[in-house]
């Protein structure tokens, strides 16, 4: 995957396949101490103990299928990108995924379209909740889906163009702000 941004996407599937109706997902970016951390926590069936060791092999999966390479993908990458891999599960209560990455590593991908991202999971995945926060240096910004979608007076954005527009040009917009140094906005959850 040439974006962090899809191994995000791949992480949050793991979760929605894990049986999750929450998933936190938090990108928080540390230039002074060079760091990128990226976290997936989720409240799906969680791992045993078995699983939970076997997750990085490549030739393991739970999907029915021979491998999964999602999580010894992005595992590797952060390797190669002196950082590391944490996962910490429990059967029944969830799992949460932290990823690090020394931030100015040569070989560190784009974050790419995180916006694009968060709007495919929104939009493809209404029942579940989201909670979405992104800090650069300091400076955050973050939402809640079941909130918004409260504030707005709908549970899916089906057949609503208008307000799936709408919601991906606030997406991008926060992000931008963020980008630039700008603002720093929190949508309580």
């Amino acid at each position: 995957m040439k974006e962090l941004s899809l191994h995000i996407l791949d992480l949050v599937e793991n979760a929605l396949r894990a049986g999750a109706r929450r998933v936190v997902i938090s990108v928080r970016e540390d230039s002074q101490r060079d760091l990128l951390e990226i976290t997936i926590e989720d409240d799906g069936v969680g791992m045993d103990e078995e699983t939970k060791r076997r997750a990085l092999d490549p030739f393991f999966s739970t999907k029915g299928k021979k491998i999964g390479i999602g999580l010894p993908l992005v595992a590797q990458l952060s390797a190669q990108c002196g950082g590391h891999l944490e996962i910490s599960s429990e059967k029944g209560r969830g799992t949460r995924v932290k990823v690090t990455f020394q931030k100015s590593h040569i070989d560190l991908p784009p974050l790419g379209n995180l916006p694009e991202t968060l709007f495919v999971l929104l939009a493809s995945h209404p029942e579940v909740e989201f909670v979405f926060s992104h800090e650069i240096d300091g400076r955050s910004w973050s939402f809640n889906s079941r909130e918004i979608f409260e504030e707005l007076g709908v549970k899916s954005l089906e057949g609503n163009s208008m307000l799936i527009a709408s919601l991906r040009d606030w997406i991008a917009y926060q992000e931008n702000l963020l980008r630039e140094g700008k603002g720093s906005e929190n949508y309580k959850h």
